[in-house]
């Protein structure tokens, strides 16, 4: 249920027909829209498509079913299913089960995605030319966990980032990762979970529910002063857990608190401090993050599509350490979180806002977030707001792809949006 864009269902999809006598695939989008997932999957004869709805007599007579993230909590289709006695999976949540490999889960509202590469890139470096393989999977752009059942062996590690959606699957399956990463939580998908942040926190907290003894729990210092329920044996990190002399090869505060959180993790593996340091000097961060793209006619570009809510936007903002000189292109898709925390940073460090339109964008001009003396203007497309970022940057000045919001509508997802935003800056000469 849901084979989607990003290449995971696909991949998902083609490890299932390799040993299943028959697979019956939906989703809501249409043939024309999933006709690149589709085509990676022509080889197999024996795969059923019902595409643009879901029917409910997919859900009956089947041995399992597997749901993609993001299905509504409250999914019809899911519900017959169950009510028919069929197992509902997900497909991260299988890996988990059923691998003989160390598994690290990350979660967390922001930081996962740093954090969960962070830990890879020190991992790699400390067991490189040793008998032991290090992976990357879960929430990550066109990696389908599943099929790594193949070739994932005892002993190895594998990292994953994994989303709410995600450990839903955890929770249905009643299990936690042995080694678990909570960075922060924050208001976020409030439009999925109906403005209801403890069912949110319900899912996250699959990260750690169904720990064994001696199981490590390592969560970020953010959730200390929160009315949340943790483990006793909670382990706290943040920026202050990292040595004074280390050198981190990204910028921003937060990413000190995330390094915190990596270092902390890795030395419950025994890996000595000087291949930390070796290891976080030359990691580069992840794309779509806070991702340097180049200096285009004197301008420094930074591509943080991936910054969805207003907290992230507002990380993204005083990383660049109080410069007003940021023309900042923000706005899109609403997700019901609250705006007001915006309108102080917003003042502080960008001289001109750039905004692509959407639900939020109303909500920012309706709630008045914006700072009264900062222009702005609106856009209808990515390449119409480029082109006025440009206009108003100056040599030594910066552009930030920093959106604040969701990417429904304009884009395919978040990723489509980075990527469309590198295609536009590559053509500047």
């Amino acid at each position: 249920m849901g084979l989607g864009l990003l290449g995971r269902g696909s991949g998902d999809a083609a490890f299932l027909a390799t040993y299943v006598k028959e697979l019956t695939i939906t989703d809501l989008k249409s043939e024309s829209q999933l006709k690149e997932s589709k085509a990676k999957l022509k080889k197999f004869k024996h795969i059923r498509y019902t595409l643009g709805r879901h029917d409910l007599a997919d859900f009956e007579n089947r041995d399992f079913i597997i749901k993609g993230a993001g299905v509504p909590l409250d999914s019809l289709f899911i519900h017959h299913a169950r009510n028919c006695k069929i197992p509902v999976y997900m497909s991260t949540a299988l890996f988990a089960k059923y691998t003989e490999a160390v598994v690290i889960g990350v979660t967390g509202t922001r930081g996962k995605t740093t954090v969960s590469y962070m830990l890879y890139h020190i991992l790699k470096e400390a067991y490189k030319g040793k008998n032991k393989k290090v992976y990357l999977g879960g929430n990550v752009q066109g990696v389908s966990t599943l099929p790594m059942l193949e070739k994932v062996k005892r002993g190895d590690i594998m990292v994953l980032e994994l989303d709410s959606w995600q450990l839903q699957g955890f929770g249905d399956l009643k299990i936690s990762p042995s080694v678990a990463v909570f960075t922060t939580f924050m208001p976020d998908h409030l439009n999925y979970y109906k403005n209801d942040l403890k069912a949110y926190f319900k899912d996250k907290g699959n990260i750690f529910l169904n720990q064994k003894k001696g199981d490590i729990f390592i969560a970020g210092a953010q959730l200390k002063d929160q009315k949340l329920s943790f483990p006793f044996r909670t382990m706290f990190a943040s920026a202050e857990d990292l040595p004074k002399d280390i050198k981190l090869g990204i910028a921003g505060e937060h990413n000190r608190y995330n390094a915190g959180l990596a270092v902390k993790t890795a030395r419950e593996f025994g890996i000595p401090l000087k291949t930390i340091k070796k290891a976080l000097a030359s990691f580069k961060g992840v794309p779509g993050r806070l991702e340097k793209r180049g200096v285009k006619k004197g301008i420094i570009v930074y591509n943080d599509t991936t910054a969805t809510t207003p907290h992230a936007l507002i990380a993204a903002l005083s990383a660049f350490e109080g410069k007003k000189n940021i023309v900042l292109i923000m706005g899109g898709a609403d997700k019901n979180i609250e705006l007001e925390g915006l309108k102080d940073p917003l003042a502080m460090y960008a001289k001109s806002i750039i905004l692509l339109d959407g639900t939020g964008t109303q909500r920012l001009l309706s709630e008045k977030v914006l700072p009264e003396n900062t222009p702005h203007s609106i856009h209808k497309n990515l390449k119409s707001a480029v082109k006025q970022a440009f206009k108003e940057a100056k040599k030594g000045d910066i552009v930030l792809l920093s959106p604040g919001f969701a990417s429904f509508g304009m884009f395919i997802n978040e990723y489509d949006r980075g990527d469309q935003f590198n295609d536009l800056i590559k053509k500047i000469k």
